[in-house]
């Protein structure tokens, strides 16, 4: 049995959540609730979202700690000794029943409304529609990374998921 392509294993952009840089992050946490991603039966909710600019070029991906890191609120951060604690980084509970939850949510809402663009992540490597599997391994083992954008005729036309390189690769060795 042959190991796939990359354009065998992708999941077609039209599947696959994807905004333009200016949407806030609110409008992404919708994006991204609304896909259900089904390969080979199996659904599983993304883990990312892909900006666009006005046309259609990648610009980069947000992930879903990248959204809560943007709506972190001044309500969870204090100063200690001239340095700024982030409660997200705390390992104390105790911090968490200090935040005033009404003033929090407020907070969480007016960041919301931050663009995506001010969050994104830049896109560092991305494979073409013919590269064989092994390359595909390759570069994400190489840059770390477990979503890898598609590219047939100098567009995106899909990703892969470390998740489904991972089952194509057991499906040959279990």
């Amino acid at each position: 049995m042959e190991l796939k392509t990359a354009g065998e294993l992708m999941i077609p952009l039209d599947k696959y959540p994807h905004i333009p840089y200016w949407f806030t992050l609110r409008q992404a946490m919708v994006e991204m609730e609304k896909y259900q991603i089904d390969v080979l039966g199996k659904k599983s909710l993304p883990r990312f979202v892909l900006v666009f600019d006005e046309k259609y070029q990648l610009l980069g991906l947000i992930r879903r700690r990248d959204i809560l890191r943007g709506l972190e609120t001044q309500a969870l951060t204090s100063k200690i000794g001239g340095y700024k604690k982030r409660l997200f980084e705390s390992k104390r509970r105790e911090d968490f029943s200090k935040v005033p939850t009404g003033k929090l949510v407020e907070g969480l809402k007016e960041n919301s409304e931050r663009q995506v663009s001010d969050i994104m992540q830049p896109i560092v490597n991305s494979v073409d529609r013919q590269d064989h599997l092994l390359k595909v391994i390759n570069d994400m083992v190489e840059h770390n990374l477990s979503l890898m954008p598609v590219i047939k005729d100098g567009k995106v036309a899909g990703v892969v998921r470390s998740v489904d390189v991972l089952r194509e690769i057991a499906s040959h060795v279990l």
